[in-house]
């Protein structure tokens, strides 16, 4: 039995009097009388053993100490009404799955086909947010994630969706128009005057380009402006702020609209790939094998 526990129901009441500031419009919210509401606020306060609210005239005001546990509690509260909903919600294998994406990957590749799945699977809820490094499921919300490594994160199953096959030198026509003085086709060493864009987490990717096509560049290959994410990498490129490494089925869609070009068909060998992961405990889950069936016909057979 957990002894340092208050009621749940003096918690609410809690919540509602400090969000409020009143005790008759929290009574009014829970359908309680003023005097109930009151009872349960001085029972919690002796409890605890300190005030929660300071009583100025006819207004009661959080104390620093109560505004802060009302923050607390509320985000519990919170996080115990979405449990329920979703446990409410897991008939037949719906529900929400929560899930957790690398940003380039969400927004360049499974955003745009997410309509597909809803059209699918209207009864399945995807909440999207945004993780770059690993972190442990105990810890947080999520059911799985999809990430970038060279394999799955220990302790968990991992599926692999898609790698990295094809990372190819992509700018924009006009910075391309500008280095390409002639008719003929751009050349290595062509791509080795143009600014070049690296990606803060993969700052070799150029200097082993240079060197698995047989041009020395270590000097220039380190040079030039460094970016987060793939996101801004993509924006910095279609800019025309200069030349980037960038996986194609990232930028397959800038492509095909003309915002950039492949200026030399010459790629990066696969070093990383993407991989949809999750605890074993919830590899059962209807939302997520739903997704995952899904999101495997559209990777796997489909690469690009």
């Amino acid at each position: 039995m957990r002894k340092k526990i208050p009621s749940l129901h003096a918690l609410m009441i809690f919540e509602a009097a400090a969000r409020l500031q009143s005790f008759t419009r929290a009574a009014d919210e829970l359908a309680l009388t003023q005097s109930a509401v009151c009872k349960q606020i001085a029972g919690l306060e002796e409890w605890l053993g300190l005030a929660l609210f300071a009583r100025v005239k006819q207004r009661i005001i959080p104390t620093p100490a109560g505004r802060s546990y009302a923050g607390k509690i509320r985000a519990h509260l919170g996080r115990i009404e979405r449990d329920t909903l979703e446990l409410m919600g897991t008939q037949d294998g719906s529900g929400v799955l929560e899930l957790a994406v690398v940003p380039t990957f969400a927004t360049q590749w499974l955003i745009p086909r997410l309509a597909e799945f809803h059209a699918l699977r209207p009864d399945i809820t995807i909440n999207l947010s945004t993780r770059t490094d690993a972190f442990l499921f105990a810890e947080s919300p999520f059911h799985a994630a999809i990430h970038s490594g060279a394999a799955p994160w220990p302790g968990t199953k991992g599926d692999f969706l898609i790698g990295e096959d094809d990372t190819t030198p992509v700018c924009s026509p006009a910075l391309l128009a500008n280095y390409q003085r002639t008719s003929r086709k751009p050349t290595i060493a062509d791509i080795s005057k143009m600014p070049l864009l690296h990606l803060m987490t993969r700052l070799d990717d150029w200097r082993r380009w240079f060197d698995l096509h047989d041009c020395s560049n270590d000097v220039s290959a380190v040079k030039g402006a460094r970016y987060e994410l793939f996101t801004m990498l993509i924006s910095a490129a279609a800019a025309g702020l200069g030349v980037a490494l960038i996986p194609r089925f990232m930028v397959q869609a800038e492509l095909d609209a003309g915002t950039l070009t492949i200026p030399l068909q010459l790629s990066l060998p696969r070093s990383a790939a993407y991989y949809l992961v999750y605890p074993e405990e919830n590899a059962a889950l209807g939302p997520l094998l739903a997704f995952k069936t899904w999101l495997l016909d559209n990777t796997q057979a489909k690469p690009g």
